[in-house]
């Protein structure tokens, strides 16, 4: 990954493992779940996380202190760091967990308590559950991560933005470890409306991206973890590196709070600084793992910016939220999870839902069945709410 750029040229900074996933999802607990249910052409029928048990992550009482987009946060990190064979505590080793929404059941529950029993009944711990960071810091408690521990909220590319960000710590030397992803657990009635009455969701209960059908998204709860290492650290510990993280980007639209630029010229940017940070072309890139709503105006502004890049050699695509639906901040962090998942099998899984690749999208959308290829390159993008831009590049292990 690029950490600075002079008049000479880009200066290398220190490479970026992957050696940690964690996913928890409407397809069950665990990276392996995630990926047996994305082979599948049909998506899973509820896109709510099913009853799973935490007792490994506390007590009853530690887990009554914890609003769900925070538990399924820890949920991930536990997974991942347990595969990456790490032990805390480490004093420079940095946590970037994202949620767009944050503690929005506390917050409800809370309100009703207040409602029916009167101020002094509100929780203590409300705001302590309720706050955005709450996640990040339940992960850097858990681990005993003594280095940054950040969060960022913006909307749908967050997750992306963690990887993005967190990568640059370890890129720059600021951490030797950072553990990165999102969470969100917002499917309650009240961002249901709020969704539904701007017509961003799918009057179906169907996610189908890039197809001419397509109406609206689905909405999605779960969390993605990543754990990145400085290589070397990797290395010396004998570590198993999953992937490589080679370059990231972030740009803003500056052009309306909720619709895309028509153009792509935000999410053009993007692409191209993160390719240009992981000092690569885009005939370098073998998958791009989408943004793909499954709304009319983002899916064709997506597949402008995506062709206007890629020219006549647009790689293969596929949306993982035709399966998942839209988990919002979650979203790109499981994307980032699924990401290397292609680089280890080899495969891109297709895309659920889609049937009839709108002809005004013109991309290769993968659908039907899973697709074996050679994967070496995988270029993982994400489009927010706010006009935010986010996009990681992803390499196969090389030595």
């Amino acid at each position: 990954m690029k950490v600075a750029v002079t008049p000479s040229g880009p200066i290398e900074g220190y490479r970026v493992a992957v050696t940690g996933l964690g996913a928890l999802t409407c397809a069950g607990v665990g990276v392996e779940a995630l990926w047996e249910a994305l082979l599948k052409d049909v998506a899973p029928p509820s896109k709510t996380i099913a009853p799973f048990d935490a007792t490994h992550i506390g007590g009853p009482k530690e887990l009554r202190r914890l609003d769900p987009f925070s538990l399924y946060g820890l949920m991930a990190a536990d997974e991942a760091w347990k595969q990456s064979g790490l032990e805390g505590p480490i004093i420079d080793a940095g946590s970037i967990v994202t949620t767009g929404i944050g503690g929005l059941q506390t917050v409800l529950e809370q309100f009703r308590v207040l409602n029916e029993k009167g101020p002094d009944r509100v929780s203590p711990f409300m705001v302590p559950m309720m706050m955005p960071n709450a996640a990040t810091a339940a992960v850097s408690m858990r681990f005993g991560l003594g280095g940054p521990a950040e969060t960022v909220t913006t909307a749908c590319a967050a997750g992306t933005h963690a990887i993005g960000n967190a990568a640059r710590l370890v890129a720059t030397g600021r951490c030797s470890v950072a553990v990165a992803g999102g969470a969100e657990a917002v499917i309650v009635e009240i961002a249901l409306a709020g969704f539904r009455n701007m017509t961003a969701l799918s009057n179906e209960g169907l996610s189908r991206p890039f197809d001419t059908h397509r109406n609206g998204f689905v909405m999605g709860e779960g969390a993605g973890i990543l754990i990145l290492e400085e290589w070397e650290h990797a290395i010396e510990r004998g570590a198993t590196i999953y992937a490589e993280v080679i370059g990231a980007a972030s740009t803003a639209d500056a052009h309306h709070i909720t619709a895309p630029d028509p153009s792509g010229a935000g999410a053009i940017r993007c692409m191209e600084l993160a390719l240009a940070d992981a000092g690569i072309s885009a005939n370098d890139v073998s998958h791009i793992n989408a943004h793909g709503t499954s709304t009319p105006l983002n899916d064709l502004a997506e597949a402008i910016a995506v062709r206007h890049v890629f020219g006549e050699r647009v790689p293969p695509v596929t949306s993982i939220k035709g399966h998942l639906g839209h988990s919002l901040a979650a979203a790109g962090a499981l994307e980032g999870v699924v990401s290397v998942l292609s680089l280890l099998n080899q495969t891109i899984p297709p895309t659920a839902g889609t049937t009839e690749i709108d002809p005004a999208v013109g991309l290769d959308v993968v659908i039907g069945s899973p697709r074996k290829t050679d994967i070496d390159v995988v270029l993982s993008n994400s489009f927010g709410f706010g006009g935010h831009n986010g996009s990681v590049v992803f390499r196969r292990f090389h030595a």
